[in-house]
């Protein structure tokens, strides 16, 4: 018969054992969140098309998960599953070139704050499947939501912008306060990452299929990009002289690695590990932290308090949006995964074979 003490350790170990997980997805996220403001950098002072960039990160990263996955061995993919990872590829492709405008339009803090708008998809699957009685929490979740993102418009993330200016503007001012219309992109594109993720998620059964649809779907993205690149680049020749920057290596190496090859394998470990998907606080939390740091270290026009007060309110918005009323015994279920609440009420209709 075990003793009560020896049932207390039992239940705590594991919270030990998610120690290091939650080491390397914080690690993982600001490695990520590091690339995006090299990206940033590089596109601003070099004026180099986002098409293009998107694309020629994109080659080499498809070739790297094709070679690691092998998508081609070991048992066969289905159409069923194969046809949607290619249309996700199509939709992959979509997100990468707005997210990436988003980026160089918005900066990188409110373009990356943006990317928890696909917590969106809570509220409509709340409000076209069920759970109506909860549907007033999830509306007011939204408008928390909007009204995070109309603030980070309005530059409270920035100390020339933000109302109660305590400290002297030391910053470098690269951003400009802009308007909901130009956050649009960002949160368009926040909505069709978590999409994908939603279809990636419904389309694998297992972890090791979903990890060789990855590598089809990146793939799928990289050749529905390559007409849009080859274009982009034939319309905006002339601007090719630009001089590269000492930078510039830096920039294509940490989105190819850090931004779309290991945040992959990161968010993996969080969902399968750590319970937690993308929009979620939890997650909103550590990026929080990295997006303070980067702006810290690259000395820019930062407020505080702002962000602080700015993604408070975008953490209540996603909490209420997303949260699901479950049975208290249900422990693992019970929670917040916002991604799954959209794709686990809709079942994706069977394709020919």
């Amino acid at each position: 018969m075990m003793s009560p003490k020896q049932t207390s350790e039992d239940r705590g170990s594991p919270q030990f054992g998610h120690t290091p997980f939650q080491i390397i997805h914080i690690l993982g996220n600001f490695l990520r969140i590091w690339s995006v403001y090299s990206m940033y950098r590089y596109l601003t002072q070099t004026g180099e098309s986002v098409v293009l960039f998107i694309f020629c990160c994109l080659v080499p990263a498809t070739i790297l998960f094709l070679f690691l996955q092998k998508p081609w061995k070991g048992r066969p993919l289905s159409n069923t599953q194969v046809v949607p990872s290619v249309i996700n590829g199509a939709i992959t492709a979509f997100y990468f070139v707005l997210w990436g405008k988003g980026v160089k339009l918005c900066g990188p803090l409110r373009a990356l704050m943006a990317e928890y708008s696909g917590a969106v998809l809570g509220v409509l699957s709340a409000v076209l499947y069920g759970q109506r009685q909860h549907v007033w929490k999830k509306v007011g979740g939204l408008m928390a939501m909007v009204a995070s993102f109309y603030l980070l418009s309005q530059g409270w993330a920035m100390a020339s912008y933000f109302p109660i200016n305590i400290l002297p503007d030391t910053g470098d001012q690269t951003e400009h306060n802009l308007g909901m219309k130009e956050m649009i992109l960002p949160i368009f594109a926040g909505i069709l990452s978590a999409l994908r993720r939603v279809i990636a998620r419904r389309v694998s059964l297992k972890n090791q299929y979903k990890r060789r649809l990855h590598a089809i779907t990146v793939a799928s993205a990289t050749c529905f990009l390559f007409p849009v690149a080859m274009w982009d680049m034939i319309i905006g020749s002339e601007s090719a002289d630009s001089k590269d920057l000492p930078f510039s290596t830096w920039a294509f190496i940490s989105t190819i690695a850090f931004g779309i090859i290991l945040i992959f394998y990161i968010d993996n470990i969080a969902e399968e590990r750590l319970h937690m998907v993308f929009s979620s606080p939890r997650h909103l939390m550590v990026a929080g932290g990295c997006i303070i740091i980067m702006e810290i270290v690259y000395q820019v026009d930062f407020s505080l308090l702002g962000f602080l007060i700015c993604a408070l309110i975008l953490g209540f918005g996603i909490h209420a949006a997303t949260s699901l009323q479950r049975p208290r015994g249900d422990s693992l279920q019970k929670s917040s995964l916002s991604d799954d609440i959209f794709g686990d009420q809709v079942q994706m209709s069977p394709l020919p074979t």
